[in-house]
């Protein structure tokens, strides 16, 4: 499973021009769900973006998470995230987990860390969704 963390000031997610979710100030978390991926990686990653310490404190320094905060997490799947480009000019996406093995991981993602506290809006797994963000920071931080 990996996670392209990146903090926001807002965000949401359109499909064919409607929103679909919506967030103000938190993280955009891109989801990959690759093949031998658990619903216990999904909890595990969970409660470490929960906790990821991103947001500034009061001296200017990362010390502060989602939970301190208050934020919200815009989540959205995206299976590009395991692709490997290591050959050739075209990525390869057999390390991503089938749509059906996928879906119910991403789902539960979103569950544990609504469980660990957090305000959760989603994407519409499987959908062409246009994600609108304001980067602030900029921070993007990778997890795996």
């Amino acid at each position: 499973m990996r996670a392209v963390c990146q903090r926001v000031s807002e965000a949401r997610v359109q499909i064919d021009g409607s929103v679909v979710a919506e967030i103000g100030p938190g993280l955009v978390v891109l989801l990959g769900v690759g093949r031998g991926d658990a619903t216990a990686d999904a909890r595990r990653l969970a409660a470490k973006i929960a906790r990821l310490r991103v947001f500034e404190d009061d001296d200017g320094r990362f010390d502060r998470s989602l939970l301190d905060t208050r934020g919200a997490a815009l989540v959205v799947s995206q299976f590009t995230l395991l692709a490997a480009t290591h050959k050739g000019n075209r990525p390869s996406f057999t390390a991503a987990a089938p749509p059906d093995e996928a879906e119910p991981l991403y789902e539960a993602f979103g569950a544990a860390l609504a469980d660990e506290g957090i305000p959760v809006e989603r994407g519409v797994f499987g959908a062409r969704m246009a994600v609108e963000l304001v980067n602030d920071g900029p921070v993007t931080i990778v997890l795996d």
